[in-house]
């Protein structure tokens, strides 16, 4: 097995996505515009997006990252919007691009034209997370974009499924598919629901962090393979374990918590940013595919099937948006009053990603080659369409609607009145330890223990103070420069005693593992 190819891949990828940073077009935009034309160098190896590679391999832990990031509260909130958004807007976007995709094309069959609404219907989790991420929606909006990217795929593999057994005449029919749509929901979450608290009895019972960040990375894929062996949606399976181990991170130990951020973050960069390299690598075997459907009518045909997907959306969202509102009495009771603004950014958040590819790849042999190879490309011109057309000009149409910003002096008092009554509990637990004999200790490691609880309480106020007139910093800032100067200067001690041989290179690691926790510490009580 050739292994040059692949960390041509990743390190590629990991290196556009980092120069990303640097400049205001998103990531997901720049790495296809980079797949794109590097897949054109002579040379470069071919990259074949293997569906039974990206959806059991790539998928579980994309949506595990994704959703065990998101607020279960949140979610549980909006769950209506995102309900009609995952269910009710692919099974809709299905039909209506399903039916345009027959009328635009002579001689492609409604089946096989329903498989391809099917299969351009979601929004990409991966595309969502990564665009709501750079350009700071609003938290409602993206709550509801989030929640909706994440639960989709469940719905339009589903349909997927249905439509292609229809177009390969397989016998399908609609009553099937409703109840192929009902079990693989049901048994989806079903799984979830069984798995989420062994994983976390697990989570909170192994004590090595090491064999616990292990099962961390295991747990994705367990879930969707679980799902996917009853014939559920291991999508959905992921989703209800990733949200439920999300929102009782709280009770495992914080070394664990420590190294698995970090693995995560790590994880979903490198996945995140090969995926959307991946689609631009597509092209040459898309278009090679193409056969008797190449030309300018094969553009056209790009360009209406775009359009009716861009359209679409904003034909159902704005209906969802206000038509329950106005309906019924308990939404405008429970939910806040939406704005035309909201709906519009919802509208036109809706870029396609790795999975609608993934799943045109899937499409069988069965199906002859002329309908199929039209479906992947209109799926990859969709794919594009959507990244650089909605992906460039969502910024600056957020901009444009001047959505209120976040109110920052707002959050930091909420988080300094938060961190006030934790330390009076703290306080309170610590006078009543210090009460018991067995929990004595020497005045100065007593004081000590209240001097690091009052920094703490007072670290989130300071914030909200008078920055320094000579360099600019605030209190705040100046604390974390000197604490990491003073741990600088240890650090720089320890290495030169072990360089003269005085201490090891064991006893160097441990010393440098304290120091490094203690500067986590420190920069996170510094907020």
């Amino acid at each position: 097995m050739d292994v040059m190819p692949l960390l041509l891949l990743v390190a590629g990828s990991a290196a556009v996505a980092a120069a990303a940073r640097r400049t205001p077009a998103p990531a997901p935009l720049l790495l296809v515009a980079v797949g794109l034309a590097v897949s054109y160098i002579p040379g470069v190896p071919s990259y074949t997006l293997d569906p039974h590679v990206v959806l059991p391999l790539l998928l579980p832990p994309l949506l595990y990252t994704s959703a065990s990031d998101s607020s279960y509260l949140d979610l549980r909130a909006q769950l209506r919007p995102v309900a009609l958004l995952s269910v009710g807007y692919v099974l809709f976007a299905t039909v209506v691009v399903g039916w345009a995709a027959y009328l635009i094309v002579p001689g492609l069959s409604l089946p096989a034209a329903l498989v391809l609404g099917a299969v351009v219907a979601p929004p990409d989790a991966v595309a969502a997370t990564a665009v709501a991420r750079r350009v700071g929606l609003p938290s409602r909006i993206t709550t509801v974009l989030q929640g909706e990217s994440l639960l989709n795929d469940a719905t339009a593999i589903t349909a997927y499924k249905v439509a292609l057994g229809a177009a390969i005449g397989a016998g399908a029919t609609w009553a099937g598919g409703i109840g192929e749509f009902a079990l693989a929901a049901v048994g989806g979450v079903g799984v979830g629901l069984v798995l989420m608290a062994p994983l976390h009895w697990l989570r909170t019972h192994l004590t090595e962090p090491l064999l616990q960040n292990t099962l961390s990375l295991l747990i994705p894929f367990v879930a969707y393979g679980v799902a996917e062996q009853v014939h559920a949606s291991g999508v959905l399976a992921v989703v209800v374990v990733a949200l439920y181990l999300g929102h009782r991170a709280w009770e495992v130990d914080f070394a664990t918590r420590l190294q698995e951020e970090a693995v995560w973050k790590m994880v979903a960069f490198v996945l995140e940013s090969a995926v959307f390299a991946l689609i631009g690598l597509q092209l040459p075997i898309v278009i090679k595919r193409l056969g008797e459907y190449e030309g300018t009518s094969a553009a056209w045909y790009a360009v209406a099937v775009f359009l009716v997907v861009v359209v679409a959306r904003f034909v159902w969202v704005y209906p969802a948006t206000f038509l329950p509102r106005l309906l019924s009495e308990r939404v405008r009771e429970r939910e806040e009053n939406p704005t035309w603004r909201g709906a519009m950014v919802t509208s036109w958040a809706g870029m396609r990603g790795v999975v609608s590819l993934a799943i045109a790849f899937a499409i069988p042999s069965s199906m002859p080659d002329g309908p199929r190879n039209l479906i992947l490309f209109l799926t990859f011109t969709t794919v594009i369409g959507t990244l650089v057309v909605q992906g460039v000009t969502l910024p600056p149409l957020i901009r444009l609607l001047k959505f209120p910003g976040r109110d920052r002096q707002a959050e930091t008092l909420a988080e300094a009145n938060a961190q006030a009554q934790a330390s009076r509990a703290a306080e309170a637990r610590l006078d009543e330890l210090l009460a018991d004999e067995r929990n004595a200790l020497p005045p100065p490691l007593a004081d000590r223990l209240r001097m690091v609880l009052e920094r703490r309480r007072n670290a989130v106020w300071e914030r909200l103070g008078q920055v320094n007139p000579i360099t600019g910093e605030s209190v705040d800032d100046t604390y974390r420069r000197l604490s990491r100067e003073m741990i600088s200067a240890e650090r720089e001690v320890f290495v030169r005693l072990r360089d003269h041989r005085y201490i090891d290179d064991e006893m160097l690691r441990a010393l440098l593992r304290r120091l490094d926790l203690e500067e986590a510490a420190a920069f996170r009580e510094a907020g």
